[in-house]
């Protein structure tokens, strides 16, 4: 499901393990993975690729996943993100 980069970072910050809420993120796009009952189980941020020499215009970037440890979440993210950004 779609969601904003605002509470995919705040998700990151409250479930990620060591890493910190994108900066910026230079016009990207979230997603979200959610339960029957519609609780989030985790977040995917995309934008840019970090490295200037991919930055080609054509180029997505997954910058974070983060996922509460539900079963198949990260599958389901990565999945759908390329979707979305084909």
């Amino acid at each position: 499901m779609p969601c904003s980069l605002t509470r995919a970072n705040a998700y990151v910050a409250a479930i990620h393990r060591h890493h910190k809420p994108t900066p910026g993120n230079g016009g990207g796009f979230a997603l979200a993975v959610a339960d029957e009952a519609g609780g989030v189980r985790g977040v995917a941020i995309v934008g840019r690729p970090v490295a200037r020499l991919l930055d080609d215009g054509w180029t997505a970037e997954v910058n974070r996943v983060a996922t509460d440890g539900c079963p198949n979440a990260c599958s389901a993210l990565y999945g759908a993100v390329g979707r979305v950004a084909r």
